[in-house]
């Protein structure tokens, strides 16, 4: 093996090239492996790094046998292919079986569950797995982490927030995660007990509010079946409440997807348009794909913008406080947003700085918040992006409801 090898599956798409592109900004990797479906563009992403560590390799993540072989011999594999809840428990069981440590950026709560499912198998190769390390999954379970570890006693509640748009492409993967999103039961976590709702359907109305993202603007945000309502009470036994809820802008796109899977369109079973035979979904998609320049000019929209909001609240000496961490930008998007988390898990793993031992972990279990923070800084800085300093913002709510911002720096929790 290895020592400093890293592999990153899926590396020429939008948030792999991210996360490749950050590997090159700290010393720990002494090879990285940019892998994808498209040779010629991983080549051209290594290129584009202009660092002698990095090469490209070509990869099919619906092959077992070619994803052990193109990260046999690494210290970790970061995977950044979607859709996960096609291509994550498999890919995670042929990394394993490589015996190699692996981190992703999986945000498909059947495919979370399913990998977590893995965790024998892992624990048996001896193979640490981190599940989830992108934005929401990955930030939003560490910001409530610094929140129980920093400030509170205890932790009671967990809203998570988060929206993003503007992005130069949204590639098929993104989308048909996006409408799984919009067919699947979302489990909320609410007064100490599971309640499956759907985004689309009455049972999921009594969550969608309108909120205020900064940087970003007001917008209803809806229930989103991201894994962190279903891994959280795990780890922190006081919490009583954990729920997701997200929005993608600008809303007429939006919109525009939900009314497409309102119309049956989310379908993945063929039907005959003349002498063909065509799945609705990748109709769909490619309407969206087709519709989204469009529907970005018309709003307005130049260029991608995001917030994360995780708010918590739970007791210090007996009186409840609120906390409010907003991570936002008004310049990168979901590819920045998810990717450099994933890189920071890699070099996170690569170091031996990751908590646990063998098996599959989400990353409130295993992430250390201070040595995340110094890393982000580190990288941001490194790539340029959001003015070169993390974004995070975190504000107290007292007993009285005074609201106070709260001076933060990476060590400030020490």
């Amino acid at each position: 093996m290895s020592e400093g090898k890293i592999v990153v599956i899926g590396g020429a798409g939008g948030i792999g090239r991210v996360a490749a592109a950050a590997l090159a900004h700290t010393a720990d990797a002494d090879e990285v492996v940019v892998a994808d479906l498209a040779l010629a563009s991983a080549e051209q992403v290594a290129d584009e790094i202009g660092d002698d560590r990095f090469r490209a390799a070509a990869i099919d993540v619906s092959d077992p046998a070619s994803v052990a072989s193109v990260v046999a011999g690494a210290a970790v594999a970061v995977n950044c292919v979607g859709p996960f809840y096609r291509f994550g428990p498999p890919t995670l069981a042929a990394v394993i079986d490589a015996r190699v440590d692996y981190v992703d950026v999986c945000d498909d709560l059947d495919a979370t569950r399913s990998m977590l499912a893995l965790d024998d198998r892992a624990r048996a190769a001896g193979i640490r797995a981190l599940v989830g390390m992108g934005n929401s999954p990955g930030l939003a379970n560490v910001f409530v982490k610094l929140c129980a570890e920093w400030f509170l006693d205890e932790v009671h509640t967990a809203e998570i927030m988060h929206i993003h748009g503007g992005e130069p492409d949204e590639g098929p993967g993104v989308l048909k995660h996006r409408i799984h999103a919009m067919t699947n039961d979302v489990p909320m976590f609410v007064d100490g007990e599971f309640v499956d709702v759907r985004m689309l359907e009455p049972s999921g109305a009594p969550f969608i509010r309108d909120e205020e993202f900064a940087g970003v603007g007001t917008y209803p945000v809806h229930p989103y079946p991201h894994p962190e309502t279903i891994t959280l009470p795990k780890v922190f036994p006081t919490l009583r409440g954990a729920t997701n809820l997200g929005v993608v802008f600008p809303l007429p796109y939006f919109r525009m997807t939900q009314d497409l899977v309102r119309a049956g369109m989310a379908s993945d079973q063929p039907v005959r348009v003349g002498d063909a035979e065509v799945a609705p979904i990748d109709v769909m998609v490619a309407l969206l794909r087709r519709e989204r320049p469009r529907l970005l000019a018309e709003a307005g929209i130049t260029g991608p913008a995001g917030c994360l909001k995780v708010v918590v609240t739970g007791a210090k000496d007996g009186a409840t406080h609120t906390y409010v961490c907003s991570l936002s930008s008004e310049a990168v998007g979901a590819g920045e947003g998810t990717g450099i988390p994933a890189a920071i898990g890699a070099i996170l793993a690569l170091r031996g700085g990751l908590g646990g031992g063998p098996g599959v972990h989400p990353p409130e279990a295993i992430v250390p918040v201070e040595p995340l923070l110094t890393l982000a800084d580190t990288i941001v800085s490194g790539l340029g992006v959001t003015g070169g300093e993390m974004p995070l913002r975190v504000e107290h709510i007292g007993p009285d409801g005074v609201r106070t911002d709260v001076p933060f720096s990476p060590g400030a929790g020490a």
